[in-house]
């Protein structure tokens, strides 16, 4: 249903994670019972969960940890681990920086060039423990650096910006053809952020294996402030998803994967979005708060540090327990941040899904007395 906002402009009423809620069934479960299982292409994770490209959620040992958990840890092929030889020093003083002073002090930090060498290195790290191999690299950079991340032995290559389209168009330099890239490359593609129905199913027609979900609605992002941009995520994540059905139809049988990516901070986010339609979740601060990931109870993302238009901030997220103990408990807290799985599993349970994409099915209502974002 439309709202009319004047004479001359209309708009749809979107939904956030806050504004909904699942609701149980006649049946229920043991939380024994249920299965978290996820595969994308060849690849079978135990859990439904990416890692943020990020520098405070992954290192090549938390994207290894991460891995061996369960999930995929996605290394930030742009950030400090692939600038500097030893980056652990330049982490410790991120987080204790003054608010003041921080995003100035990343945006020098950051600026230090990329070396390819580095890129291999942190690459083979990973692949060295055994665990599916995934790095991120933004659609600027994706020419430059796609080579290298390919011969490194990638098993997943995830082009992430805050909204990437099929049909970007540039007077200054040549845009990257994304169905040609995906084509040539003998290596499963996802890519976003998109958060609408047609931009969505554009991206699923270029070859993409999935889809990430999502922009500006992160801890970290000031996109919504700098650019004006939001997309509440209960809304975007079904959009997307009918964009996933609709492709179904049209490619004869192709199934695109839907990744939410942003605003899934607690649980219970996480719960909303796969009952929205979502296959995974990729996750940013609710990482961030393990005491063992590299932000040291702060969160960052790339916008944070853009050299010219920062749109994220440097924020502290506390530290709740390990990484294995926020995935999987016991729970310290009853804030939805920690044993995230333990509670996917209940919910599950409760309103009487066995697997992820029975889930997808469940009921969900509009809960009016949530405050929307």
């Amino acid at each position: 249903m439309e709202i009319e906002l004047g004479r001359a402009k209309r708009a749809r009423r979107a939904y956030a994670f806050d504004d909904i809620a699942v609701v149980p069934s006649r049946r229920t479960r043991n939380p024994e019972d249920v299965s978290t299982s996820w595969s994308i292409d060849a690849y079978s994770f135990g859990i439904p969960v990416l890692g943020a490209p990020m520098d405070s959620v992954m290192s090549p040992r938390t994207a290894i940890m991460l891995g061996q958990l369960g999930g995929l840890g996605v290394l930030d092929l742009e950030g400090l681990w692939t600038r500097y030889d030893d980056p652990e020093p330049l982490l410790a003083e991120i987080a204790a920086l003054p608010a003041d002073g921080a995003t100035r002090r990343m945006q020098e930090l950051y600026s230090a060039p990329i070396k390819p060498e580095l890129v291999r290195d942190r690459l083979a790290e990973i692949r060295a423990a055994g665990v599916t191999v995934a790095g991120a690299l933004t659609p600027q950079r994706t020419q430059e650096l796609y080579e290298t991340v390919v011969a490194a032995g990638v098993d997943l290559f995830v082009i992430r910006g805050t909204t990437v389209s099929a049909e970007h168009v540039s007077s200054v330099d040549e845009p990257l053809n994304l169905k040609k890239f995906i084509y040539d490359l003998d290596v499963p593609v996802i890519v976003g952020g998109a958060a609408t129905y047609t931009a969505a199913l554009h991206l699923m027609r270029t070859g993409a294996a999935g889809v990430l979900v999502g922009f500006g609605g992160g801890a970290a992002s000031t996109t919504r402030a700098t650019l004006g941009l939001h997309a509440p995520m209960a809304t975007a994540v079904a959009d997307v998803a009918g964009a996933r059905r609709d492709y179904l139809d049209e490619s004869g049988g192709r199934y695109v994967h839907v990744i939410a990516d942003g605003g899934v901070g607690t649980s219970g986010d996480i719960v909303k979005a796969l009952a929205m339609g979502a296959d995974a979740v990729m996750l940013g601060v609710a990482l961030a708060r393990a005491t063992d990931a590299p932000g040291r109870g702060f969160h960052w993302g790339p916008e944070a540090h853009h050299a010219k238009l920062p749109r994220g901030r440097r924020v502290e997220v506390g530290q709740v327990s390990s990484l294995e103990e926020v995935l999987y408990g016991p729970a310290p807290v009853a804030d939805g941040t920690a044993n995230l799985i333990g509670a996917l599993r209940k919910s599950m349970a409760t309103t009487g899904y066995s697997d992820l994409k029975e889930f997808q099915r469940v009921e969900v209502v509009v809960a009016p007395y949530a405050s929307s974002h």
